[in-house]
């Protein structure tokens, strides 16, 4: 049987994690093994990335994986509410705590503040009170408030360095 490479964030997960899992392991054991591992809830929740829906826990993982393996989240909150501020409106909505800081983006910029595909490149999402701009890859689970399961985030241009002085002596 061919090894599937699982990669994971959760709760207390930062980092983005990997596991070999064999392909007819049930999320059911991963998320008890995930628990073991970092603790967390008992009756957290297993996310595939972007999905709005918890896994199943009687599905294997051959059943979900891709060519490039598997990316989940363990979180105990069924939603992450998000703020973003742009402009001094605020938006909010519910997402999986599964969902990247890159679905949220577009989600704001795009559909609710009507930016172009151009305008939104050049904004990024900062965590709102401090100088924090998480990579678009990183799941907002694992930047949640634990106690309230919110989030909040403000949309700002994204300094770009356009050139480097050099020294030509």
């Amino acid at each position: 049987m061919k090894i599937i490479d699982l990669f994971y964030q959760g709760e207390g997960v930062a980092e983005i994690e990997h596991l070999e899992i064999e392909p007819d392991t049930t999320f059911a054991d991963i998320k008890a093994r995930l628990i073991d591992k970092h603790g967390g809830a008992v009756d957290a929740l297993l996310f595939a990335e972007d999905e709005d829906d918890p896994l199943d826990d009687a599905q294997t993982v051959k059943d979900r994986a891709g060519g490039k393996g598997l990316k989940l989240h363990l979180h105990h909150c069924r939603h992450i509410t998000v703020a973003v501020t742009y402009n001094g409106e605020t938006i909010d909505r519910k997402f999986a705590p599964s969902a990247t800081v890159a679905r949220v983006k577009r989600w704001a910029a795009e559909r609710k503040f009507g930016m172009t595909d151009e305008e939104s490149g050049e904004h990024v999402l900062q965590i709102a009170g401090t100088h924090e701009r998480p990579a678009p890859g990183t799941h907002i689970g694992v930047l949640a408030n634990r106690k309230t399961c919110g989030l909040a985030f403000d949309l700002v241009a994204d300094e770009r360095v356009n050139g480097a002085s050099e020294d030509r002596r």
